[in-house]
């Protein structure tokens, strides 16, 4: 055991000689005391969490980086741990985000945050540099997929670090293992459940891209349905039907907020149609115009998701309340002519995954290429960055619980598709909810940002509930009214909806007891 009376005595390479990680072969390890480490934590960074200031934070780095013999590959995991008498006997691993797999700004944001708060923590760069695209390493060679890499990055790397040399340096394992992360690191998180059952007693699945394919050809389709129908609204054309749905929705759930908290319900009242021709002030041209036909077609597209060429159904849409000029946006000339922001990214898709060429000469795709798209990234995706397997009861046997929550502005992953995977789970297996519920949360970007409230309370409530028991239900949030006022809701696990409950003559107190969730 290490002795770590005297500080960082053991913050050593030798203290993690005796690290093996199977089928892999350790290249270097590396360990280095840490001390006067600051780093600005913004809100919103830890997710699940609120914000904490990190200023001369003390821990030991430790880096492994390890090779998988015969695949030309090369994976550092990264592990801080706190001195053994700031440590709560706890790990919190963090995730990546995007096409990173980890061990960039917003990991690093999360893993200072655990370290202020007395967790052993880390995360895993699976191989690929934070500062790269997929442009970089996508392709091994023109015609061929980097097949190692898109392993490495889905799902490989993810089960062999989370733990890296931290019995070693205390001399006992930890108490508890959780995983906190959004986006592609909500997605890592589905891989953990679904093939690394034992890996974590507690999982927070923020904003999940589990779907990767849908994730991928959804958010391209407004630009490809443009291209399609030739139909290319201004964006202020956009923002006004959002503007006008979340007046006329506002209001369903039974409180004026400026949120839409049922979306269903919202799509079987409001119809862009109802709305062509009516004159706004144009922010774009600072004109007076009427919202056309093709804003209202694009948004209707926009919301109900892509569609197969003969019409069939292939994915959901972005939640009717989103800010559709981000989800759907065009970019228009001095002269007037708009075109779809989004074409560019579709292009690479497909120049990526179906042509597997990145020098052909595509300007952009049409609906029968695009059903082409999606096959061929379905077959590319299906062994190594999908996490869509519903069956987890292995993660529910070894005693593991998960919280997900998805916000309903979400312009980058519909919220559709994290519902679509809970019901999944729910027809799989029996008593979802004593290991795994889901919030949505009204009004949230993606992973955080817009008017509704950041779920910064959903991580200890996980922690309540591995550790005592304890279920959440309930999970306090304040948001942003449109008079910049602030009001405290809650949010309930689905499909329980959170009721404002008033008094007889209609007033309530601005506190989150005046909520319930039915």
């Amino acid at each position: 055991m290490a002795n770590l009376s005297t500080g960082f005595q053991g913050c050593i390479p030798d203290t993690f000689s005796n690290v093996t990680l199977f089928g892999a072969q350790i290249q270097a390890i590396n360990a280095n005391p840490v001390t006067g480490y600051s780093y600005p934590v913004l809100d919103g960074w830890r997710y699940s969490q609120p914000s904490v200031p990190v200023e001369n934070a003390t821990f030991c780095n430790v880096t492994v980086t390890y090779t998988h013999p015969g695949q030309n590959d090369s994976i550092t995991a990264e592990v801080w741990l706190p001195l053994e008498d700031s440590w709560n006997g706890r790990l919190q691993a963090i995730g990546g985000g995007g096409w990173v797999a980890g061990r960039f700004v917003l990991s690093y944001a999360g893993m200072a945050g655990a370290i202020v708060d007395g967790y052993a923590t880390a995360s895993t760069d699976a191989g690929l540099s934070s500062d790269s695209s997929l442009v970089d390493w996508g392709l091994a060679s023109p015609g061929n997929l980097n097949l190692v890499a898109l392993d490495n990055f889905g799902q490989r790397s993810l089960g062999s670090h989370h733990q890296t040399g931290i019995e070693d340096y205390y001399g006992r394992p930890v108490d508890y293992s959780y995983w906190n992360a959004c986006s592609n690191g909500g997605r890592q998180a589905g891989v953990l459940a679904q093939q690394y059952p034992d890996a974590y007693n507690g999982i927070i699945a923020a904003a999940p891209g589990l779907y990767w394919t849908e994730l991928a050809v959804s958010s391209v389709w407004p630009a490809v349905f443009m291209d399609v129908t030739k139909q290319y609204p201004r964006n202020c054309e956009l923002n006004q039907l959002t503007t006008l749905a979340i007046a006329e929705c506002d209001g369903l759930d039974g409180v004026k907020d400026g949120l839409i908290a049922n979306p269903e319900e919202c799509r079987a009242t409001f119809s862009p149609w109802d709305h062509v021709g009516t004159r706004f002030t144009c922010s774009d041209t600072n004109a007076t115009m009427a919202i056309s036909t093709a804003a209202a077609s694009v948004a209707e597209a926009t919301w109900d998701g892509p569609k197969y060429s003969n019409g069939d159904f292939m994915w959901y849409g972005y939640e009717i309340g989103v800010d559709l000029s981000t989800a759907a946006r065009t970019t228009c000339g001095t002269n007037g002519t708009c075109v779809p922001a989004g074409r560019v990214t579709s292009v690479f898709w497909y120049l990526e995954y179906v042509l597997r060429d990145l020098t052909a000469n595509v300007t952009s795709l049409t609906h029968a290429q695009y059903d082409q798209l999606y096959l061929a990234m379905k077959r590319a995706f299906a062994g190594s960055v999908q996490a869509a397997e519903p069956r987890i009861s292995g993660f529910q046997q070894a005693g593991g619980k998960m919280i997900t929550y998805h916000g309903l502005a979400d312009t980058s992953i519909t919220p559709n598709s994290t519902l679509h995977y809970y019901q999944e789970v729910s027809h799989a297996l029996p008593n979802i909810t004593d290991f795994y519920r889901y919030y949505r949360v009204p009004g949230l970007g993606h992973c955080w940002g817009g008017n509704g409230g950041q779920p910064v309370h959903l991580f200890d409530q996980l922690r309540q509930w591995v550790e005592n028991g304890t279920a959440p239900e309930a999970s306090p949030v304040t948001v942003t009214l449109p008079t910049n006022e602030t009001m405290a809701e809650v949010l309930c696990p689905w499909p329980k909806q959170a009721v404002l409950v008033q008094d007889p003559h209609g007033d309530f107190a601005n506190t989150t007891d005046s909520w319930l969730c039915r």
